[in-house]
């Protein structure tokens, strides 16, 4: 794990109910699309253990970088790399797709809600890279904190799994609001079977802090699959 000091100013208003999508908007999308120095991709091509979609997976197809819908949270961009893992190329417009728990733990979507916060679709672009912008999920008993996704090639699965955070990082954001009033998570990544099904550390983000105008955490993971 990699870290930069975060700016102490600020560090959140988002996190006391104000939208998040307000906040961050068309340009601070802009912004980090173009903060490639803040966090360099890990490259390599061996393939990613697939590990299961869990109970909260739907099937939808919302196209779109931003996820967060509004849900208030500390603000964190994926970048995800597309690999062949047979001849290490990237795989152009392969398709990313995300959804994990908000801050308090709940799935958008499921036991008949209609939402469709933090769950969204990417295209890879010519390099590989799929981005989204998102939350730093909460946590629910049982589980270490998680981010679910799968890889799609020509209309078809290649991959499901799960992607993890830093434990480091992980104790330092559920120390803020709005992740404090739930207290620390109960299942650390030791005592987590998927953790260790899905690559235990190589199925982590490597995170980076921002600072600047949108603050915050950028991950970045490469994912290996057979196309």
């Amino acid at each position: 794990m990699t870290e930069r000091e975060l700016s102490r100013k600020a560090v959140l208003k988002a996190a006391g109910g104000t939208s998040l999508a307000a906040i961050f908007g068309a340009r601070a999308l802009q912004v980090v699309a173009g903060d490639e120095a803040d966090a360099a991709t890990v490259t390599t091509c061996l393939l990613t253990p697939e590990v299961t979609a869990g109970p909260y997976w739907v099937q939808e197809s919302l196209t779109r970088r931003n996820v967060t819908e509004g849900k208030p949270g500390l603000p964190l961009v994926i970048r995800f790399t597309i690999l062949n893992a047979r001849t290490c190329k990237p795989i152009p417009k392969a398709d990313v797709e995300i959804w994990h728990c908000d801050a308090t733990g709940s799935y958008s979507a499921v036991d008949g809600a209609t939402t469709r916060f933090l769950r969204g679709h990417q295209k890879a672009n010519a390099a590989g890279k799929a981005e989204f912008l998102t939350i730093f999920p909460g946590w629910y008993p049982g589980r270490t904190p998680h981010i679910h996704m799968k890889v799609y090639i020509g209309g078809n699965a290649v991959h499901t799994g799960q992607v993890f955070l830093n434990e480091a990082v992980t104790r330092a954001v559920y120390k803020q609001k709005p992740y404090a009033v739930r207290g620390a998570y109960d299942t650390p990544h030791s005592g987590d079977m998927i953790y260790n099904q899905a690559g235990g550390s190589t199925a982590e983000l490597k995170h980076v802090k921002r600072t600047g105008g949108l603050k915050g955490y950028v991950g970045t993971i490469a994912i290996g699959v057979v196309a």
